[in-house]
């Protein structure tokens, strides 16, 4: 027997399993040629990330669009960062935006497909069998040193003035222990942790193509980093390698602060005998700041949580046309051609993204999401606010909810034709849109236009009141209007006022204006006589005369 096979006993003879057991039980997807395995890997210590809802959604699209799976997977081996309800928060804020992943994990100890446990907590013995592997394999030993001896490592490595710095070669100090010296600080009660033995050579380079950056060359990594902690648990770099491996991933898609470790990855698939996967790096979604550019700030920017965009009341399909528009660059271009289309027809490819970094907009968003709903219908809007309002705004929930036939009237005029009104850009802007429609939240507000006094406006709404006819046709109302200008001073031609202004006191918009106004406290709002319909007879009435008193 080897010493490398008897110190894989000495460190693991609890493992019994071996890594061909673990193969067979998670064989080959047998999907088609060329679909696609991705994966969201987030670990549940903090909020999600608008950044981590962008990667999900390039994972998830890249999977679809090309007939695969994409999975969730949480990377839950840091305790004691890990915050409560960290693991349902990213799945609701998944869950929220459309991101549902079709295998992982997909609620409180809850999972779902044939490559679990998707929690890296409950992977623990798979971690160790492989690592048990690599010892056997001389790839890997145990590592007795303090941190006051790493630290002196450190310290005179700066002294030296090394570029590379770190457990490597002639610093990594347990690398050459003889099977005799491990057994001993063992029986002696050291603790340890499990380090890769790096094969790797600092005058040779490696090469990958990115499937977003294109080709990046990098020198090999030397680096004899840990791959099991102390406590057994394993470090990111080996638990990904595993995970991915078993679960077939295809395509890494990730923020790009990991280029870094892409040689420390390649090298542990390459000693695990594992296929390496391609990389996918995505830059970060940048912000303008006083003429610069910087990344989104968990604690400046709030809309970095997609927390956010939930409680302002952006819908979703808003939020991830926008997220497209940053996504692919031909994108809006696919949006004109397909004004109807759902965003899940659209041909998303990892290499048509910015290698730089996408620039997030709020402006941007706020103007796309306009128009995503205003090509919603009522009923569509109805529905989507109630929900929102039923969390976020009881007050609006319950006026909607009390006549829903009502409120979907409300949010039926202009709605729909060549030129639907943009007025909402989220669920948030209803309530100061429809409050002139409910006296519980309507403030009056009966400021004039300037170029008409208060004894013209009174005079306008007094002739009206006694013209108004509920029944009228809308060609009928608004003739009725005309024709109260002549007597009152103003002209029904808007032409001819702007021909001679000094010979009216205005026209027919500013007479229309003043009923606006007492309707609604608005000069701006959706056709006056739709809103004037619904509002109905007694409360036109009841409104004139308020507006006629405060005059």
């Amino acid at each position: 027997m080897t010493d490398n096979i008897k110190l894989a006993e000495l460190l693991f003879g609890h493992i019994t399993k071996t890594p061909e057991e673990y193969e067979e039980m998670y064989k080959d997807r047998g999907l088609k040629e060329g679909a696609r395995v991705t994966r969201f890997a987030p670990s549940p210590t903090g909020f999600l990330h608008i950044g981590g809802l962008f990667a999900a959604m390039c994972s998830k699209l890249s999977a679809t669009t090309t007939g695969g799976v994409f999975f969730l997977r949480i990377e839950d081996t840091d305790k004691k960062r890990e915050i409560e309800d960290g693991v349902s928060e990213i799945i609701k804020g998944l869950s929220a935006f459309g991101m549902t992943p079709e295998e992982g994990v997909v609620g409180f100890n809850e999972e779902k497909g044939s490559y679990g446990p998707y929690q890296q907590s409950k992977r623990k013995d798979i971690y160790q069998c492989f690592a048990k592997e690599l010892v056997k394999k001389g790839f890997a030993y145990p590592c007795f040193c303090s941190e006051e001896e790493l630290n002196a490592i450190r310290a005179e490595q700066e002294e030296k003035n090394l570029d590379d710095k770190g457990y490597y070669g002639e610093y990594a100090r347990c690398r050459d222990l003889s099977f005799e010296e491990i057994e001993e600080n063992i029986k002696a009660g050291k603790g340890y942790v499990l380090r890769l033995r790096s094969p790797g050579n600092k005058e040779n380079r490696i090469t990958f193509e990115d499937v977003i950056k294109g080709k990046i060359e990098m020198p090999e990594n030397i680096q004899d980093v840990v791959l099991l902690k102390t406590d057994g648990i394993p470090t990111y770099h080996f638990a990904h390698a595993v995970d991915d491996h078993l679960m077939r991933t295809t395509h890494i898609v990730r923020g790009d602060e990991w280029i870094s470790s892409v040689p420390v990855h390649i090298q542990l698939f390459k000693c695990c005998g594992f296929k390496v996967p391609k990389f996918s790096h995505i830059s970060p979604i940048m912000k303008e700041e006083n003429g610069g550019k910087r990344k989104l700030s968990k604690r400046k920017d709030p809309e970095a949580a997609v927390t956010f965009y939930f409680d302002e009341g952006y819908p979703k399909e808003s939020v991830i046309e926008y997220l497209l528009t940053i996504a692919n660059s031909n994108f809006e271009d696919w949006r004109k051609a397909n004004p109807t289309a759902d965003t899940s027809a659209f041909p998303f490819n990892l290499k048509k993204m910015s290698a730089s970094g996408a620039l997030f907009d709020l402006v941007k968003l706020v103007d796309v999401s306009k128009n995503v709903i205003s090509v919603m219908t009522a009923e569509e809007v109805l529905e989507k606010t109630l929900l929102w309002a039923e969390e976020k705004d009881e007050e609006l929930y319950n006026l909607f909810n009390a006549d829903k036939e009502y409120a979907q009237g409300i949010l039926s005029i202009d709605r729909g034709g060549n030129k639907p009104r943009k007025d909402i850009s989220k669920w948030s802007d209803i309530k100061p849109y429809v409050e002139y429609f409910y006296d519980e939240i309507y403030t009056p507000d009966y400021t004039m236009p300037e170029n008409v006094s208060p004894e013209d406006a009174k005079a306008i709404l007094e002739t009206y009141k006694n013209t108004y006819n509920a029944s009228d046709d809308k060609d009928m109302w608004f003739s009725r209007i005309k024709d109260m200008c002549e007597g009152l001073g103003f002209t029904p031609n808007v032409k001819e006022y702007k021909k001679n202004p000094d010979a009216f006191k205005g026209h027919v918009g500013d007479v229309s204006t003043v009923i606006r106004i007492a309707m609604t406290s608005r000069r701006n709002t959706p056709d006056l006589y739709s809103i004037m319909q619904l509002l109905g007879e007694e409360k036109v009435m009841s409104r004139i005369d308020e507006c006629i008193n405060s005059l």
